[in-house]
């Protein structure tokens, strides 16, 4: 497997005044990668099963990658499974996943539903580029609205799972869920992974926190993240109108 292409979407340096800090210390490399190979060892029959039901059922790829923003604000490619129609991905900074939303397939519902999508960012820890506890690595575009104290969750490695995800994940207001990473990056400890890994299974059966309260993530109407969604929907909006008058389809 080739190594990603990387490239930086925002130093930290400047963000604090500083280079990044040093991060707290919590579950080491070497238990990462153990978790990551162990998973995907037990999940690859449920992987193959999945591949063919996407294939089957959706056109499209059957792993679907996104470039997303990593430790230090350097891009890297995120693999999940594809629960969404082809074309349907989103361009900068997107708008949620809301439940019943018609862009995901029906074999994507059920995937999403029990965050088996995800199952391929275990690769991505293998690589180097996420951990099993951290963050959720976030869109580039995102990332460009964020304040100097948001950036701190850019500080550690984006996790499979992680504080935020475990306290509603994108059933919470946006910015809250920036905070809870932010809080995360700042009380970071061993204890506190083991805490979360052994909460997400149940975040995991209950389907808790997969689908958001409406496509701005429950931001606020002033929200910096709500007004580039509005604006990126107004102008797609006026794109087809001006497409549609051309008889363009």
């Amino acid at each position: 497997m080739s190594a990603p292409t990387r490239k930086p979407a925002g130093s930290l340096a400047g963000a604090h005044g500083s280079e990044t800090p040093a991060p707290r210390h919590g579950l080491p490399r070497a238990a990462d990668v153990a978790l990551a190979a162990i998973g995907l060892v037990l999940a690859s029959p449920l992987l193959a099963l999945a591949a063919v039901a996407i294939k089957v059922t959706s056109r499209g790829p059957v792993i679907y990658r996104q470039r997303r923003v990593g430790r230090g604000g350097e891009e890297f490619e995120l693999w999940k499974l594809r629960t969404m129609r082809e074309g349907a991905d989103p361009v900068g900074v997107g708008t949620a996943v809301v439940r019943g939303d018609p862009r995901v397939t029906a074999v994507g519902r059920v995937l999403r539903r029990f965050s088996l999508d995800e199952l391929p960012n275990l690769v991505n820890v293998i690589r180097g580029e996420m951990a099993i506890v951290g963050p959720r690595a976030t869109l580039p575009a995102q990332v460009a609205l964020y304040t100097p104290r948001q950036r701190r969750r850019l500080e550690l490695k984006p996790g499979v799972t992680g504080w935020a995800q475990i306290h509603g994940g994108v059933e919470i207001p946006w910015e809250e869920r920036i905070e809870l990473d932010v809080w995360y990056a700042e009380h970071r400890s061993l204890a506190l992974d083991l805490r979360i890994i052994a909460l997400t299974p149940v975040v995991m059966l209950t389907g808790r926190g997969r689908a958001a309260p409406d496509p701005y993530a429950g931001a606020s109407p002033d929200s910096p993240l709500r007004r580039a969604a509005e604006h990126e929907a107004a102008s797609e909006a006026a794109r087809s109108a001006e497409r549609e008058s051309r008889g363009e389809h």
